[in-house]
Protein backbone atom coordinates (compact mmCIF):
# COMPACT_ATOMS: atom_id res chain seq x y z
CA UNK A 1 0.00 0.00 0.00
CA UNK A 2 1.10 3.64 -0.99
CA UNK A 3 -0.52 6.01 1.53
CA UNK A 4 0.03 9.45 0.59
CA UNK A 5 -1.85 12.27 3.24
CA UNK A 6 -2.31 15.63 2.71
CA UNK A 7 -1.25 17.46 6.48
CA UNK A 8 -2.05 20.80 5.48
CA UNK A 9 -5.34 21.61 6.88
CA UNK A 10 -4.63 19.67 10.40
CA UNK A 11 -4.28 22.64 12.61
CA UNK A 12 -8.26 22.96 11.89
CA UNK A 13 -9.03 19.15 12.22
CA UNK A 14 -10.82 18.49 15.96
CA UNK A 15 -9.84 15.21 17.93
CA UNK A 16 -12.45 12.43 18.23
CA UNK A 17 -12.45 10.95 21.51
CA UNK A 18 -9.09 12.41 22.36
CA UNK A 19 -7.58 10.29 19.13
CA UNK A 20 -6.13 13.39 16.24
CA UNK A 21 -7.44 12.53 13.01
CA UNK A 22 -3.42 11.80 11.60
CA UNK A 23 -3.41 9.84 14.78
CA UNK A 24 -6.60 8.07 13.95
CA UNK A 25 -5.17 7.44 10.27
CA UNK A 26 -1.97 5.97 11.42
CA UNK A 27 -4.11 3.09 13.89
CA UNK A 28 -6.04 2.66 10.85
CA UNK A 29 -3.51 1.05 8.68
CA UNK A 30 -1.64 -0.26 11.63
CA UNK A 31 1.61 -2.13 11.16
CA UNK A 32 3.03 -1.48 7.77
CA UNK A 33 4.18 -4.31 5.57
CA UNK A 34 8.14 -4.31 4.12
CA UNK A 35 6.17 -3.11 0.80
CA UNK A 36 4.21 -0.62 2.59
CA UNK A 37 4.96 3.41 1.95
CA UNK A 38 3.45 6.69 3.86
CA UNK A 39 4.15 10.19 2.66
CA UNK A 40 2.75 13.13 4.77
CA UNK A 41 2.27 15.84 2.45
CA UNK A 42 2.02 19.69 2.94
CA UNK A 43 2.51 22.56 5.90
CA UNK A 44 3.60 20.89 8.92
CA UNK A 45 4.48 17.49 7.14
CA UNK A 46 7.77 17.18 9.58
CA UNK A 47 6.14 18.08 12.90
CA UNK A 48 3.25 14.87 12.49
CA UNK A 49 4.74 11.48 14.52
CA UNK A 50 4.43 8.53 12.13
CA UNK A 51 7.10 5.86 12.05
CA UNK A 52 8.97 5.31 9.01
CA UNK A 53 6.44 7.96 7.31
CA UNK A 54 8.42 9.76 4.65
CA UNK A 55 7.77 14.13 4.87
CA UNK A 56 6.87 16.18 1.72
CA UNK A 57 7.11 20.09 3.28
CA UNK A 58 6.87 22.07 0.24
CA UNK A 59 4.05 24.93 -0.10
CA UNK A 60 3.15 23.85 -3.81
CA UNK A 61 -0.59 23.17 -3.99
CA UNK A 62 -1.72 20.00 -2.84
CA UNK A 63 -2.88 18.95 -6.61
CA UNK A 64 1.40 19.98 -7.69
CA UNK A 65 2.52 17.55 -4.74
CA UNK A 66 -0.09 15.00 -5.57
CA UNK A 67 1.56 14.97 -9.10
CA UNK A 68 4.76 14.66 -8.08
CA UNK A 69 4.32 11.86 -5.55
CA UNK A 70 2.00 9.63 -8.51
CA UNK A 71 5.27 10.00 -10.68
CA UNK A 72 7.57 8.49 -8.68
CA UNK A 73 5.22 5.86 -6.89
CA UNK A 74 5.39 2.27 -7.91
CA UNK A 75 1.74 1.23 -7.88
CA UNK A 76 -1.51 2.80 -6.96
CA UNK A 77 -1.63 5.60 -4.55
CA UNK A 78 -4.43 6.47 -1.69
CA UNK A 79 -4.78 9.69 -1.29
CA UNK A 80 -6.52 10.78 1.48
CA UNK A 81 -7.08 13.87 3.89
CA UNK A 82 -4.66 13.58 6.67
CA UNK A 83 -7.70 15.97 8.54
CA UNK A 84 -10.64 14.34 7.80
CA UNK A 85 -12.47 11.67 9.59
CA UNK A 86 -11.89 8.35 7.65
CA UNK A 87 -12.95 4.89 7.73
CA UNK A 88 -10.39 1.94 8.24
CA UNK A 89 -12.75 -0.20 5.96
CA UNK A 90 -12.10 2.38 3.57
CA UNK A 91 -8.67 2.76 3.23
CA UNK A 92 -7.93 -1.14 3.40
CA UNK A 93 -10.49 -1.21 0.30
CA UNK A 94 -8.92 1.58 -1.72
CA UNK A 95 -5.15 -0.12 -1.48
CA UNK A 96 -6.44 -3.50 -3.09
CA UNK A 97 -9.10 -1.37 -5.79
CA UNK A 98 -8.85 -0.35 -9.14
CA UNK A 99 -8.49 3.60 -9.59
CA UNK A 100 -11.93 5.35 -8.19
CA UNK A 101 -12.82 8.02 -5.92
CA UNK A 102 -14.69 7.47 -2.61
CA UNK A 103 -16.85 10.93 -1.57
CA UNK A 104 -18.99 11.72 0.58
CA UNK A 105 -20.74 14.98 1.87
CA UNK A 106 -21.75 18.14 -0.08
CA UNK A 107 -20.08 21.55 -0.44
CA UNK A 108 -17.43 22.64 2.21
CA UNK A 109 -18.34 19.47 4.51
CA UNK A 110 -17.16 17.07 1.50
CA UNK A 111 -14.48 14.49 2.09
CA UNK A 112 -12.64 12.56 -0.69
CA UNK A 113 -10.60 9.74 -0.87
CA UNK A 114 -8.55 8.24 -4.20
CA UNK A 115 -7.32 5.44 -5.44
CA UNK A 116 -4.80 6.80 -8.69
CA UNK A 117 -1.89 5.38 -10.61
CA UNK A 118 0.44 6.99 -12.75
CA UNK A 119 -1.52 7.69 -15.70
CA UNK A 120 -3.47 10.28 -13.57
CA UNK A 121 -0.65 12.54 -12.91
CA UNK A 122 -0.99 15.05 -15.64
CA UNK A 123 -4.72 14.93 -15.54
CA UNK A 124 -4.67 16.39 -11.93
CA UNK A 125 -4.83 20.10 -11.74
CA UNK A 126 -1.54 21.43 -10.38
CA UNK A 127 -3.45 24.67 -8.73
CA UNK A 128 -6.04 22.12 -6.82
CA UNK A 129 -6.08 22.96 -3.05
CA UNK A 130 -8.03 19.91 -1.81
CA UNK A 131 -8.45 16.39 -2.92
CA UNK A 132 -12.11 16.82 -3.42
CA UNK A 133 -11.04 19.54 -6.50
CA UNK A 134 -8.69 16.77 -7.79
CA UNK A 135 -11.94 14.48 -7.42
CA UNK A 136 -14.38 16.05 -9.62
CA UNK A 137 -11.64 16.95 -12.36
CA UNK A 138 -10.97 13.80 -12.74
CA UNK A 139 -14.63 12.91 -12.48
CA UNK A 140 -15.36 15.57 -14.97
CA UNK A 141 -12.83 14.48 -17.25
CA UNK A 142 -13.16 10.67 -17.41
CA UNK A 143 -10.17 9.83 -16.15
CA UNK A 144 -11.74 7.84 -12.82
CA UNK A 145 -15.41 6.39 -11.91
CA UNK A 146 -16.71 6.65 -8.22
CA UNK A 147 -16.46 3.88 -5.98
CA UNK A 148 -18.60 0.80 -6.99
CA UNK A 149 -20.60 0.66 -3.58
CA UNK A 150 -21.91 -2.98 -4.79
CA UNK A 151 -18.00 -4.14 -4.15
CA UNK A 152 -17.14 -2.59 -0.98
CA UNK A 153 -17.58 -4.93 2.12
CA UNK A 154 -20.00 -3.41 4.27
CA UNK A 155 -20.67 -6.42 6.52
CA UNK A 156 -19.00 -6.27 9.96
CA UNK A 157 -19.05 -9.88 10.90
CA UNK A 158 -17.93 -8.23 14.74
CA UNK A 159 -21.38 -6.11 14.69
CA UNK A 160 -23.80 -8.28 13.14
CA UNK A 161 -24.67 -5.68 10.97
CA UNK A 162 -24.50 -4.07 7.73
CA UNK A 163 -22.34 -0.06 7.80
CA UNK A 164 -21.72 1.85 4.58
CA UNK A 165 -18.66 3.55 4.41
CA UNK A 166 -18.24 7.19 5.58
CA UNK A 167 -15.99 10.25 5.22
CA UNK A 168 -16.50 13.39 7.33
CA UNK A 169 -14.92 16.72 7.54
CA UNK A 170 -14.91 17.87 11.55
CA UNK A 171 -13.52 21.35 12.05
CA UNK A 172 -15.54 22.34 14.65
CA UNK A 173 -17.33 21.08 18.13
CA UNK A 174 -20.60 20.83 17.01
CA UNK A 175 -19.92 18.44 14.38
CA UNK A 176 -17.56 16.51 16.72
CA UNK A 177 -19.89 15.98 19.36
CA UNK A 178 -22.63 15.05 16.65
CA UNK A 179 -20.22 12.26 14.83
CA UNK A 180 -18.80 11.29 18.26
CA UNK A 181 -22.36 10.05 19.16
CA UNK A 182 -23.31 8.98 15.57
CA UNK A 183 -20.03 6.53 15.93
CA UNK A 184 -21.32 5.36 19.23
CA UNK A 185 -24.43 4.31 18.02
CA UNK A 186 -22.77 2.94 14.91
CA UNK A 187 -20.71 0.79 17.30
CA UNK A 188 -23.75 -1.39 18.64
CA UNK A 189 -23.92 -5.01 17.16
CA UNK A 190 -27.00 -5.55 14.64
CA UNK A 191 -28.56 -8.07 16.95
CA UNK A 192 -28.15 -8.50 21.05
CA UNK A 193 -29.91 -8.66 24.08
CA UNK A 194 -32.96 -6.26 25.10
CA UNK A 195 -30.90 -4.74 28.36
CA UNK A 196 -27.71 -4.01 26.39
CA UNK A 197 -29.85 -1.81 23.45
CA UNK A 198 -32.54 -0.51 25.27
CA UNK A 199 -31.36 -0.55 29.10
CA UNK A 200 -27.28 0.00 29.18
CA UNK A 201 -26.81 2.86 26.69
CA UNK A 202 -27.33 5.88 29.58
CA UNK A 203 -24.63 3.91 31.55
CA UNK A 204 -22.41 2.98 28.62
CA UNK A 205 -22.52 5.91 26.99
CA UNK A 206 -20.74 8.72 29.73
CA UNK A 207 -18.62 5.86 30.87
CA UNK A 208 -17.07 5.23 27.31
CA UNK A 209 -16.78 9.47 27.23
CA UNK A 210 -14.93 9.38 30.81
CA UNK A 211 -12.25 6.07 29.67
CA UNK A 212 -11.39 7.58 26.14
CA UNK A 213 -11.08 11.40 27.88
CA UNK A 214 -8.54 9.58 30.55
CA UNK A 215 -7.24 7.47 28.33
CA UNK A 216 -8.23 4.00 29.86
CA UNK A 217 -6.96 0.87 27.69
CA UNK A 218 -10.04 -1.70 26.63
CA UNK A 219 -7.91 -3.73 27.85
CA UNK A 220 -8.01 -2.66 31.37
CA UNK A 221 -12.24 -2.77 31.60
CA UNK A 222 -11.77 -6.21 30.27
CA UNK A 223 -9.63 -7.38 33.22
CA UNK A 224 -12.08 -5.68 35.61
CA UNK A 225 -14.76 -7.16 33.67
CA UNK A 226 -13.26 -10.53 34.66
CA UNK A 227 -12.47 -9.66 38.29
CA UNK A 228 -16.02 -8.35 38.97
CA UNK A 229 -17.58 -11.34 36.94
CA UNK A 230 -15.88 -14.25 39.19
CA UNK A 231 -16.04 -11.90 42.39
CA UNK A 232 -19.89 -12.94 41.68
CA UNK A 233 -19.15 -16.39 42.31
CA UNK A 234 -18.23 -16.95 45.87
CA UNK A 235 -21.13 -14.08 46.66
CA UNK A 236 -24.06 -16.02 45.04
CA UNK A 237 -22.69 -19.82 46.83
CA UNK A 238 -22.69 -17.67 49.97
CA UNK A 239 -26.12 -16.45 49.43
CA UNK A 240 -25.09 -12.84 49.35
CA UNK A 241 -27.26 -12.33 46.01
CA UNK A 242 -27.56 -8.37 46.17
CA UNK A 243 -23.61 -8.06 46.15
CA UNK A 244 -23.49 -10.55 43.15
CA UNK A 245 -25.51 -9.47 41.18
CA UNK A 246 -24.02 -5.48 41.64
CA UNK A 247 -20.95 -7.31 40.56
CA UNK A 248 -22.62 -8.79 37.78
CA UNK A 249 -24.18 -6.17 36.21
CA UNK A 250 -21.44 -4.07 36.72
CA UNK A 251 -19.15 -6.74 34.26
CA UNK A 252 -22.37 -6.28 31.61
CA UNK A 253 -22.15 -3.09 31.66
CA UNK A 254 -18.44 -3.07 31.48
CA UNK A 255 -18.69 -5.58 28.78
CA UNK A 256 -20.14 -3.26 26.35
CA UNK A 257 -18.15 -0.08 27.05
CA UNK A 258 -14.69 -2.02 26.79
CA UNK A 259 -15.87 -2.78 22.92
CA UNK A 260 -17.20 0.74 21.94
CA UNK A 261 -13.51 2.03 23.53
CA UNK A 262 -11.46 0.11 21.99
CA UNK A 263 -13.23 0.46 18.47
CA UNK A 264 -14.13 4.36 18.69
CA UNK A 265 -10.14 4.60 19.96
CA UNK A 266 -9.04 2.61 17.34
CA UNK A 267 -7.22 0.18 19.94
CA UNK A 268 -8.11 -3.44 19.28
CA UNK A 269 -6.12 -6.28 19.81
CA UNK A 270 -5.96 -9.91 19.65
CA UNK A 271 -5.26 -10.29 23.89
CA UNK A 272 -8.41 -7.89 24.00
CA UNK A 273 -10.41 -9.86 21.58
CA UNK A 274 -9.21 -13.30 23.26
CA UNK A 275 -9.97 -12.41 26.93
CA UNK A 276 -13.50 -10.68 26.25
CA UNK A 277 -14.76 -13.45 24.05
CA UNK A 278 -12.83 -16.39 26.56
CA UNK A 279 -14.56 -14.38 29.62
CA UNK A 280 -18.46 -14.42 27.60
CA UNK A 281 -17.73 -18.53 27.21
CA UNK A 282 -16.26 -19.47 30.27
CA UNK A 283 -18.05 -17.74 33.42
CA UNK A 284 -22.04 -18.93 32.45
CA UNK A 285 -21.12 -22.34 33.72
CA UNK A 286 -20.05 -21.08 37.21
CA UNK A 287 -22.57 -18.99 37.85
CA UNK A 288 -25.05 -21.60 37.54
CA UNK A 289 -23.43 -23.93 39.87
CA UNK A 290 -22.94 -20.61 42.23
CA UNK A 291 -26.80 -19.99 41.80
CA UNK A 292 -27.73 -23.64 42.90
CA UNK A 293 -25.12 -23.81 45.67
CA UNK A 294 -26.69 -20.12 47.15
CA UNK A 295 -30.01 -21.99 46.89
CA UNK A 296 -28.96 -24.65 49.40
CA UNK A 297 -28.01 -27.46 46.79
CA UNK A 298 -25.62 -29.93 48.30
CA UNK A 299 -26.26 -33.23 46.84
CA UNK A 300 -26.10 -34.63 43.71
CA UNK A 301 -29.54 -35.83 43.99
CA UNK A 302 -30.65 -32.14 44.75
CA UNK A 303 -33.33 -30.94 41.84
CA UNK A 304 -31.35 -27.31 42.13
CA UNK A 305 -27.65 -29.33 41.51
CA UNK A 306 -29.94 -31.06 38.50
CA UNK A 307 -31.24 -28.26 37.07
CA UNK A 308 -27.19 -26.29 37.52
CA UNK A 309 -26.16 -29.82 35.66
CA UNK A 310 -28.53 -29.64 32.95
CA UNK A 311 -27.97 -25.79 32.61
CA UNK A 312 -24.77 -26.24 31.77
CA UNK A 313 -25.46 -29.44 28.84
CA UNK A 314 -27.98 -27.27 27.32
CA UNK A 315 -25.61 -23.98 27.57
CA UNK A 316 -22.55 -26.86 26.26
CA UNK A 317 -24.87 -27.94 23.29
CA UNK A 318 -26.37 -24.15 22.38
CA UNK A 319 -22.32 -22.86 21.86
CA UNK A 320 -21.73 -25.96 19.71
CA UNK A 321 -24.69 -25.31 17.11
CA UNK A 322 -23.89 -21.83 17.10
CA UNK A 323 -20.45 -22.88 16.35
CA UNK A 324 -22.01 -25.14 13.03
CA UNK A 325 -24.47 -22.31 12.25
CA UNK A 326 -21.33 -19.90 11.98
CA UNK A 327 -19.03 -22.20 10.01
CA UNK A 328 -22.14 -23.02 7.02
CA UNK A 329 -23.30 -19.34 6.86
CA UNK A 330 -20.03 -17.75 7.06
CA UNK A 331 -21.33 -15.60 9.71
CA UNK A 332 -23.15 -15.55 13.23
CA UNK A 333 -26.45 -17.29 12.99
CA UNK A 334 -28.40 -14.35 14.26
CA UNK A 335 -27.31 -12.18 11.16
CA UNK A 336 -28.81 -14.99 8.78
CA UNK A 337 -31.96 -12.82 8.59
CA UNK A 338 -34.18 -10.21 10.33
CA UNK A 339 -36.23 -13.01 12.27
CA UNK A 340 -32.95 -14.63 14.06
CA UNK A 341 -31.92 -10.82 14.95
CA UNK A 342 -35.11 -10.16 16.79
CA UNK A 343 -34.60 -13.68 18.58
CA UNK A 344 -31.21 -12.74 19.46
CA UNK A 345 -32.86 -9.73 22.09
CA UNK A 346 -34.70 -12.36 24.20
CA UNK A 347 -32.91 -16.14 24.05
CA UNK A 348 -30.70 -17.47 26.94
CA UNK A 349 -27.78 -15.86 27.37
CA UNK A 350 -26.00 -13.86 30.07
CA UNK A 351 -28.26 -10.31 30.29
CA UNK A 352 -31.54 -12.29 30.36
CA UNK A 353 -30.48 -15.34 32.35
CA UNK A 354 -29.53 -13.20 35.22
CA UNK A 355 -32.26 -11.19 34.83
CA UNK A 356 -34.74 -13.80 35.49
CA UNK A 357 -32.87 -15.27 38.02
CA UNK A 358 -32.75 -11.49 39.62
CA UNK A 359 -36.66 -11.14 39.44
CA UNK A 360 -37.24 -14.55 40.79
CA UNK A 361 -35.05 -14.04 43.98
CA UNK A 362 -36.65 -10.83 44.22
CA UNK A 363 -39.73 -12.19 44.47
CA UNK A 364 -38.61 -14.66 46.66
CA UNK A 365 -38.74 -18.27 44.08
CA UNK A 366 -35.09 -18.36 43.59
CA UNK A 367 -35.98 -22.39 43.08
CA UNK A 368 -38.59 -21.24 40.71
CA UNK A 369 -36.41 -18.67 38.69
CA UNK A 370 -33.26 -21.65 38.44
CA UNK A 371 -35.76 -24.07 36.97
CA UNK A 372 -36.97 -21.55 34.52
CA UNK A 373 -33.31 -20.30 33.33
CA UNK A 374 -32.57 -24.14 32.52
CA UNK A 375 -35.83 -24.38 31.03
CA UNK A 376 -35.65 -21.09 28.38
CA UNK A 377 -31.73 -22.44 27.27
CA UNK A 378 -33.36 -25.46 26.45
CA UNK A 379 -35.75 -23.82 24.35
CA UNK A 380 -33.50 -21.85 23.03
CA UNK A 381 -31.50 -24.45 22.23
CA UNK A 382 -33.77 -25.94 20.41
CA UNK A 383 -34.76 -23.25 18.38
CA UNK A 384 -30.96 -22.26 17.50
CA UNK A 385 -31.31 -26.23 16.59
CA UNK A 386 -34.06 -25.37 14.23
CA UNK A 387 -32.59 -22.34 12.40
CA UNK A 388 -29.40 -23.96 11.79
CA UNK A 389 -30.91 -26.76 10.16
CA UNK A 390 -33.34 -24.15 8.19
CA UNK A 391 -30.45 -21.39 7.18
CA UNK A 392 -27.61 -23.65 7.09
CA UNK A 393 -28.57 -26.50 5.36
CA UNK A 394 -32.35 -26.23 4.00
CA UNK A 395 -32.95 -23.20 2.86
CA UNK A 396 -30.09 -20.54 3.11
CA UNK A 397 -30.88 -17.09 3.21
CA UNK A 398 -30.71 -14.43 0.51
CA UNK A 399 -29.09 -11.16 1.32
CA UNK A 400 -31.38 -9.13 1.19
CA UNK A 401 -33.18 -10.97 4.43
CA UNK A 402 -30.06 -10.23 6.46
CA UNK A 403 -30.17 -7.64 9.49
CA UNK A 404 -29.28 -4.42 8.58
Amino acid sequence: MNLWIETSNLPRAQALFGVPPLERLRRSVGHLAPGDSVMLSGAGAAQSAWPRARADCGTAPLGERLRRALRDARGALVAVDGAHVTDPRLIRFLASARPCVAARGEGAQRAAALCLDRSHADAIPAEATTLSAVADALLAGGKIAPLDERAFPAYIDKLRRTLPWWQYVVEDADTRRRLERQLFWDNYKGSTDLLTRWVYPPLVWPLVRVCTALGVHPNVLTALSVVLAFAAVPLWAGGHWFAGFVCAYAMSVLDSVDGKVARLMLTESKIGNVLDHGLDQVHPPFWYFAWAWGLGARTLADPMYLAAVWLIVFYVADRLVLGIARYKLGSALHAATRLDALARAVIARRNITMTIMAIALALGTGDAGLILVTAWQALTFAWHTLRTVWVGFLFPPAASSKPR
